[in-house]
């Protein structure tokens, strides 16, 4: 009786040593959080908005955290590849979600069913950039106008067509259509690069683009540029004109790039990363990056990024209602 107590003692203090020596190695493990190299999925092709900013906010991750970061893009299928990649990773904190306002909000309005939830499958970390659409043609168009493409675009219904990259500008398309009383036909494409290029080579008429690809674009003679979805001008483009000023009564129309971890991810590792992010974004260099591309920065932390994510996903379903888009 004596041993059994005795064996039962030793046994039940080994197991306090293990449990505490297992409690030991998994807050070292946290504390050295990263300890390997961070992976960024991005749901386009490289030239993207939202590849640029990934690679930006990888170079600087590396800086702060000495940490390698590879930025791996996969895009098609409107992010669904992207997103499947992410939420089949393990949620240890090591693969970041580099998202869009099309994955992380208008693809809730735009699908009738997704096989994602981007509010409840992700933990939010930070907002990274925002950036007007700038609405483009081929440089050879005989379009120098908003209101000369919407007066060919009467005279022709259902002959123009827009090319998109995303969901994101495909309904930033049809609220143009919604707006000036046209009807131009959706061509979509795997991502925002591709759509540029068919708009350069006259394959398809307009598009909406992110303009921090665009904008060298419209420098380099490839684009021609007709307006600048924004509230006022950007030191970008300048003499690009509002799309209000354009003759688009109430025309705004921005992308924006924000980074998410699945929501499995412990607590303690998606605040480190947010922590992070978050010093990235703080950074005066991170400003003046976004302003020569005519972007610019959205402080703000996770609940910050949750809040506004869940606008956004309200505003393009009531755009979508407004323009009548018909579900996917």
């Amino acid at each position: 009786m004596i041993r059994s107590f005795f064996f039962k003692t030793v046994v039940a203090a080994c197991m306090s040593v293990v449990g505490t020596l297992g409690t030991t190695s998994a807050l070292a493990q946290t504390a050295d959080f990263p300890s390997k190299p961070v992976k960024f999925v991005v749901p386009f092709p490289p030239g993207s908005g939202t590849d640029t900013s990934a690679r930006y906010f990888a170079k600087k991750f590396t800086e702060l955290t000495g940490q390698n970061v590879v930025v791996d893009n996969k895009p098609g299928a409107n992010g669904f590849i992207a997103v499947r990649n992410v939420l089949g990773a393990p949620a240890d904190g090591y693969t970041v979600f580099v998202g869009s306002n099309s994955t992380l909000a208008v693809n809730v309005a735009l699908f009738k069913s997704l096989p994602y939830d981007p509010v409840t499958d992700f933990a939010p970390l930070s907002m990274m950039m925002r950036a007007p659409a700038l609405l483009v043609v081929p440089a050879q168009s005989n379009y120098n106008s908003v209101s000369e493409l919407v007066a060919a675009a009467k005279a022709q219904p259902g002959k123009l067509d827009y090319g998109s990259g995303s969901a994101g500008y495909q309904l930033m398309a049809e609220l143009f259509n919604d707006v000036a009383g046209v009807q131009l036909f959706n061509v979509p494409f795997k991502g925002a690069s591709e759509a540029m290029t068919a708009v350069a080579s006259g394959t398809v008429h307009m598009a909406f683009a992110d303009i921090t690809g665009a904008s060298e674009l419209v420098k380099g003679g490839k684009l021609r540029a007709l307006a600048v979805a924004s509230d006022r001008r950007v030191p970008a483009v300048p003499n690009v004109p509002t799309a209000i000023e354009a003759g688009l009564p109430g025309f705004t129309a921005y992308t924006w790039v924000g980074a998410v971890v699945s929501a499995k991810t412990p607590k303690v590792e998606t605040d480190k990363l947010a922590a992070i992010m978050g010093k990235i974004e703080a950074l005066p260099e991170t400003r003046e990056f976004y302003e020569k591309l005519g972007a610019e920065t959205m402080r703000g932390g996770a609940e910050e990024m949750r809040a506004f994510q869940n606008a956004e996903i309200q505003l393009w379903k009531r755009i979508v209602t407004k323009a009548k888009v018909e579900q996917q």
